[in-house]
């Protein structure tokens, strides 16, 4: 370490003359004059008390020594440069900004345990979360506006990917209080003779409800509509009806409602990543979407 006594404008200096094989290319490429490159290059030698390169008035070539110290001073540069990057790398894991896109399903039980534990260790992130429908979770991906998207629709759109993560099933919500509240499972025929809450054709799981009851001898009634399942559930709560819902839209032990597995046919959805092809993570970013995929794979 005694003998390093160069610093790295030097060591730079000497490097991109050596592959420009010229004083004057070289001095443009780094914005010097050529005097100033001269000098650098000369003080490299001193320090290493041998010549790296051979000058005349119209080329530059490399000694013997020179040319042996070329790879080694390559070599240091860009395990420099790999040092600075994992630095770089390790601070935007401790600082930045994430927005995240998603159903509010997902906000609300699945999101926020993995969030709780992510924070825990990238305390300096702040993270942004867009809890609306299916078609404007793709939207926000779409237009850049979140980095990725959380969502039960996979997309058309060559522009985007759909990488799953989970399945869930459909169940039919109802108070604990309920006569069917201890059964296993519920025919969606059992439906017709009820008085149903469902969320609005605005929403993604309506057409794939209607899907099914299209199917069914007796067509089920939705006496009440709701924009949102939040909305559908808390007319569940108050007694309007029973809702056929996903699962993951019932809160984690909720002392008031329950879901039992609709049947025949049971109807499953796909819980997804959804994100732009042309578009790279940041470093937290992309930590948090493997701590997804790590949970729920």
């Amino acid at each position: 370490m005694a003998r390093i006594k160069f610093d790295m404008g030097e060591l730079i200096a000497f490097v991109t003359t050596a592959e420009k094989a010229s004083f004057r290319l070289a001095a443009e490429a780094l914005f010097l004059s050529p005097p100033a490159l001269s000098r650098r290059v000369e003080r490299l030698e001193s320090v290493l008390g041998a010549r790296l390169l051979e000058r005349t008035t119209r080329h530059v070539a490399l000694t013997a020594v020179g040319h042996e110290f070329l790879q080694e001073a390559r070599r240091a540069l860009a395990g420099l440069e790999e040092a600075v990057q994992r630095v770089d790398d390790q601070l935007q894991l401790c600082r930045g900004r994430i927005v995240i896109a998603c159903v509010p399903s997902v906000a609300t039980n699945l999101l926020a345990p993995i969030l709780k534990a992510f924070v825990s260790t990238q305390p300096e992130i702040q993270i942004h979360i867009i809890d609306e429908s299916a078609r404007k979770v793709l939207a926000a991906v779409l237009s850049g506006e979140a980095d990725f998207g959380l969502t039960f629709t996979g997309s058309q759109e060559s522009s985007l990917t759909f990488e799953a993560l989970t399945r869930e099933r459909y169940v039919l919500a109802m108070p604990r209080n309920h006569p069917w509240a201890n059964r296993k499972q519920i025919a969606w025929s059992e439906l017709a003779a009820q008085r149903l809450v469902s969320v609005s054709h605005q929403s993604e799981n309506r057409v794939l409800l209607d899907q099914v009851v299209a199917q069914l001898p007796g067509q089920p009634i939705a006496w009440h509509e709701c924009n949102h399942l939040s909305g559908a559930l808390a007319l569940v709560e108050a007694g309007l009806g029973l809702a056929a819902i996903p699962r993951l839209a019932l809160r984690e032990n909720d002392v008031e409602l329950c879901g039992v597995p609709l049947t025949s046919p049971p109807v499953w959805r796909t819980l997804g990543i959804v994100q732009r092809r042309d578009r790279s993570l940041s470093p937290s970013a992309q930590t948090l979407r493997m701590s997804l995929l790590q949970e729920y794979r």
